[in-house]
């Protein structure tokens, strides 16, 4: 019975790791498409940026592979948001 607890644990890290990475597709396609840097608060990226790295050195620590892949997809976004977010601000 453990054995299958601990196996539903890890499907529901994975879940949520995949629901909270997907969150951020919709604020980075509307930056790509409107190309309006101000609708993303740079401090909301940077906060997020630390938060992200944290997670995978948790997840790095734990050698937990959900948390260091969906957390990692999530940095790469992040990344591309601020990369853009200031090419966007300079063509302005």
């Amino acid at each position: 019975m453990e054995n299958v607890l601990a196996n539903y644990q890890q499907w529901i890290g994975i879940a949520a790791g995949i629901f909270t990475s997907i969150s951020l597709m919709p604020p980075l396609i509307k930056l790509i498409r409107e190309k309006k840097p101000d609708a993303v608060p740079f401090g909301m990226l940077i906060v997020l940026l630390v938060g992200l790295c944290l997670w995978i050195v948790y997840g790095c620590i734990r050698n937990d592979w959900p948390i260091i892949l969906t957390n990692g997809f999530s940095l790469i976004q992040n990344v591309t948001m601020i990369v853009l977010r200031q090419h966007y601000k300079k063509n302005k």
